[in-house]
């Protein structure tokens, strides 16, 4: 009897082993699959500041075309204006890239320490934190974009105000043309009036 229950007892113990070597493999497969959430999440976030700066640069593209039809002076004010929200939208990019990378290496550096369940727990916190940083990032850049708008749209009125600007502006480039040269012609025919009634005079 005593053997049989020394025996089921043993028993008992590898079962226990067993479980634990899941958990362990567990642990690991949990790991991988976070790693690979990271990578993936790095990957989006590269994509977004790609598309960030693509608009950016459509839209610069756009307003100097814009500009092009207007006088130089503030053709060259919304340049300055452009280069400078230019520099920033770098700046803040590279300050982000920078905090990504540092985020990340720090999450690789606790995978590495790493087996025991609370640091998977601190991974998690970390995870969120990420998150959390994006879309703050995210947030900032909507702002950016909002901001350079409004400075379009300001600009653009400005401009408005004046009639001549409103002419140039309202008037297709071809259309123009044919005005100036009707406009000419007509200056031409009214100095002649004018020659002749002031040769009449005399």
């Amino acid at each position: 009897m005593t053997n049989d229950d020394n025996d089921n007892d043993d028993d008992d113990d590898d079962d226990d082993d067993d479980n634990n070597n899941n958990n362990n493999n567990n642990n690991m497969m949990m790991m991988m699959m976070m790693m690979k959430m990271m990578m993936m999440m790095m990957m989006m976030m590269m994509m977004m500041m790609m598309m960030m700066m693509m608009m950016m640069m459509m839209m610069m593209m756009m307003m100097i075309m814009i500009m092009m039809m207007l006088p130089l002076m503030m053709m060259m004010m919304m340049m300055m204006m452009m280069m400078m929200m230019m520099m920033m939208m770098m700046m803040m990019m590279m300050m982000m890239m920078m905090m990504m990378m540092m985020m990340v290496m720090m999450m690789m550096m606790m995978m590495m320490m790493m087996m025991i369940m609370m640091i998977m727990r601190m991974m998690m916190m970390m995870m969120m934190l990420m998150m959390m940083m994006m879309m703050m990032m995210m947030m900032m850049m909507m702002m950016m974009m909002m901001m350079m708008m409004m400075m379009m749209m300001m600009v653009m009125r400005m401009m408005k105000r004046r009639r001549i600007m409103r002419m140039r502006m309202m008037i297709k480039i071809s259309s123009r043309m044919m005005i100036m040269r009707r406009i000419l012609i007509r200056r031409r025919i009214r100095r002649r009036k004018r020659k002749k009634k002031i040769r009449e005079k005399w």
